[in-house]
């Protein structure tokens, strides 16, 4: 069950014992011309390169202490721990994990990590399906593109039918259209705040709209630092997050951190499993799996979901980055991160057009210029800056737009030089034409 990694002298041992001279020796029945003796051709990391990107993936300080508490062969080759009394550990930092979340959420239960935000998003909005014995979803037009995506490919042969509800040019969602898209079928709403555009959603309100016609509402939160100081969506009925931000490094797109956490009334239909706090017969503290609804544990026609497990590991880089922050310290790595972004937009708006006033947000802001987002990054390179999503691909109403991000990372000087990359660019090429501003957003 446990990974004991072996000694040279192991290894000596085993080799004479299968009578072999080397390792390599296990490799000779591939012919020599297709034996790599070398380094692979990987292009190193961007040491030293300043990125602005966002949209779901986002560049954080990540503490040296999370990658040497989990590199312990106990976390870091734990098996799945349906033997309580032998993962007593790892069923402990999962249910940490589970309590920290619930407190940084507003949430009374949260499971034991999902995949990452856009498979958590597909699964709450088919928990709602469940919960709500409806099928239809209206889900915002401002939730992240490849979340949506995901949400399709769930919903394609689940009956699922799904409604988009289109935004305002404040980015926020257009409530008219969701009273409008809002059917007897609909099970839930799903919207993202902060959402794809950097715009922090009224809650409130949409809950309320949501509930009035007997849907729930799923907020889905891609960036978590923005819960340091944005209002938690109490009002939600399920949250959907991404926890990449809590000390997980980028790594091209995974192994990420989904979350689930919701109200204990509906514990019995989150996917997944949770893990509980219990007594042993001689009255001490232990964990268990409480709950664990996928069909491994039960039978399959009772199962929530076939996930086949959680991100344990990687929950653990979580749960010792909030340890690590704790309230205080996330508070402020979270004004660090408007404070940038602030300064960032105000700048980028002397010389384009920053899109989307009127409402507030985060770390986030979409920026519209004279030239092709991607040709500006190509200049941007040269300063070993990686620039903004250019949203031509999701948005071709917005024109020449860019997502653009900041965090803590991000220095005042890359700001000034990619704003000054900008400014040269506006200046050497044709204004944007009207019929591609912010008017158009609603289309």
């Amino acid at each position: 069950m446990r990974y004991l990694p072996k000694s040279p002298a192991d290894r000596e041992a085993i080799l004479k014992a299968i009578g072999v001279r080397s390792i390599d020796d296990l490799f000779s029945s591939i012919p020599a011309e297709y034996r790599l003796n070398r380094d692979l051709k990987v292009p190193r990391h961007g040491d030293g390169y300043t990125t602005f990107l966002g949209a779901g993936a986002y560049s954080h300080y990540r503490p040296v202490i999370i990658d040497s508490l989990i590199s312990r062969g106990e976390f870091l080759t734990a098996y799945t721990p349906y033997q309580a009394e032998i993962s007593q550990g790892t069923l402990q930092s999962i249910f940490e994990f589970q309590t920290m979340i619930c407190e940084l959420t507003g949430m009374e239960v949260a499971n034991a990590s999902m995949y990452d935000g856009s498979t958590a998003a597909a699964e709450a909005a088919m928990m709602a399906c469940r919960v709500t014995g409806r099928n239809a979803v209206a889900v915002a037009r401002s939730v992240h593109p490849e979340y949506r995506e995901v949400l399709a490919t769930y919903a394609h042969h689940q009956g699922m039918p799904l409604a988009t509800v289109p935004f305002t040019d404040n980015g926020r969602l257009n409530l008219d259209q969701l009273e409008k898209s809002i059917t007897p079928d609909t099970a839930c709403v799903l919207i993202q705040s902060p959402n794809f555009f950097g715009t922090i959603e009224d809650i409130a309100v949409i809950a309320e709209i949501a509930h009035k016609h007997g849907a729930l509402l799923v907020v889905s939160i891609a960036e978590a630092v923005s819960l340091g100081i944005v209002e938690p969506p109490r009002q939600a009925d399920i949250i959907a997050m991404e926890a990449q931000s809590f000390g997980v490094p980028m790594g091209f797109g995974g192994p990420y951190c989904g979350v689930i956490a919701t109200r204990e009334q509906y514990v019995r239909q989150m996917p997944g499993r949770l893990v509980g706090q219990t007594s042993d017969k001689n009255g001490k503290r232990g964990f268990v799996l409480t709950l664990a609804t996928r069909e491994q544990h039960i039978r399959r026609e009772k199962a929530t979901s076939n996930i086949c497990t959680n991100q344990a590991l990687v929950a653990l880089m979580v749960n010792i980055f909030m340890t690590i922050y704790g309230k205080e310290g996330l508070r402020e790595l979270a004004k660090h991160n408007l404070a940038k972004a602030t300064y960032a937009a105000q700048q980028f708006g002397k010389h384009s057009k920053v899109l989307f006033l009127g409402a507030p947000r985060f770390n986030e802001f979409v920026v519209q210029t004279n030239a092709d987002p991607r040709a500006i990054n190509d200049r941007l390179l040269e300063h070993k800056s990686v620039g903004g999503l250019p949203l031509k691909k999701f948005y071709p109403e917005l024109g020449n737009a860019a997502l653009w991000c900041c965090t803590e990372m991000t220095t005042r000087a890359a700001i000034d030089t990619a704003v000054s990359v900008i400014a040269d660019n506006q200046r050497s090429t044709k204004p944007v034409r009207e019929e591609a501003g912010v008017q158009e957003v609603t289309r």
